[in-house]
């Protein structure tokens, strides 16, 4: 593959990049059903657009878990007994389609997965996926996990193929959320974060799996620990602007005592309330640095991200990155107006 795929490795998370325009047209089919193969397991790829095929796609490397955003144009996936006889790496492709069609075909029966669902391909089973149209391509986020990982016995997740499972609630929801913010940006990640966010992704795929076929009592105590406190961390972010956001109310939301909050908590090393706080200010400072945000008032940035009192954000804003607001906000603007 040398010369074919670029490796990047710098201060954010080791990606595999891969663009089909850097290649001449008569490779470029080739290239990109090597690559899938290596990233998921081998496949018959067939193309009425091979002579001139477009991709790209970028591998994400999370230790044993991969991620991987991809465009295509239209493409069926063929997953045969044959090759499977061949070659198992005995785990399961979770998509995420964001635009385009995706279908699969498992004997006889059809399904048709849209952006609110994820289809769940198992590389022990025979299936094709059909990918992209005719009037789009297919825009979607993948994910390859080993079985062997996810805390729920074998034969639980040999039903696991072919279920529709939501995108737009649940564990679903948590799930397409972080693979479309690891799809957007990775830049707020470092190297070291990569097994962490391989542990949230499995742990994530477990609890949905669980859920989905009434397995709950299959996981672990500590899978099920790591999902609520996940599912508590997205409630939370999606809550941020509201001053009543106190850990009373995050534990009286998820029916669990205050002080059993505070115990989760504890073993991820932070308050409750420190969290939240920091959460804000995060969002604070980003919308500080956002060029689309300088019209909006400083006290308004504040306000949307639950300190009401300008006063009250100053202080903390300063306390957290030793700068007022309104000065770091004119350190962006400079900044941006040195780099052009």
């Amino acid at each position: 593959m040398r010369g074919r795929v670029e490796r990047a490795r710098r201060s954010v998370l080791i990606e595999t990049v891969f663009r089909s325009e850097d290649l001449p047209a008569v490779d470029r089919f080739d290239c990109w059903r090597e690559l899938v193969g290596q990233t998921h397991a081998p496949l018959e790829l067939r193309s009425d657009h091979r002579a001139d095929f477009r991709a790209s796609q970028r591998v994400l490397d999370l230790g044993v878990v991969l991620v991987w955003p991809t465009r295509f144009q239209p493409v069926c996936f063929r997953r045969t007994p044959k090759l499977i006889r061949q070659s198992d790496p005995e785990g399961l492709h979770v998509s995420l389609p964001l635009s385009g069609a995706l279908r699969t075909v498992r004997g006889e029966e059809e399904t048709v997965y849209g952006p609110d669902d994820l289809c769940v391909v198992d590389t022990s089973r025979p299936v094709d996926v059909h990918g992209g149209d005719d009037s789009q391509p297919h825009t979607g986020v993948g994910v390859e996990v080993p079985k062997a990982l996810l805390s729920l016995p074998h034969r639980t997740l040999d039903r696991v193929a072919g279920l529709r499972l939501s995108a737009s609630e649940g564990f679903g929801s948590l799930l397409a959320q972080l693979l479309t913010q690891l799809a957007e940006r990775t830049d707020s990640y470092r190297p070291a974060d990569a097994p962490r966010l391989g542990a949230v992704v499995v742990d994530l795929l477990s609890a949905l799996f669980a859920h989905a076929l009434e397995a709950e009592d299959s996981l672990s105590p500590e899978t099920r620990r790591q999902s609520l406190v996940l599912r508590i961390r997205a409630f939370v972010q999606q809550r941020l602007h509201d001053p009543r956001l106190t850990p009373s109310a995050v534990a009286a939301a998820h029916h669990i005592s205050t002080s059993y909050l505070h115990r989760l908590f504890q073993q991820e090393g932070e308050t409750v309330a420190a969290w939240i706080r920091g959460q804000r200010l995060e969002r604070a400072r980003r919308a500080l640095a956002d060029p689309a945000m300088n019209a909006t008032p400083i006290q308004t940035i504040g306000a949307r991200c639950g300190f009401p009192r300008a006063s009250d954000f100053t202080r903390a804003f300063r306390t957290a990155y030793g700068i007022p607001p309104r000065e770091y906000r004119h350190q962006c603007l400079a900044s941006r107006r040195i780099a052009k």
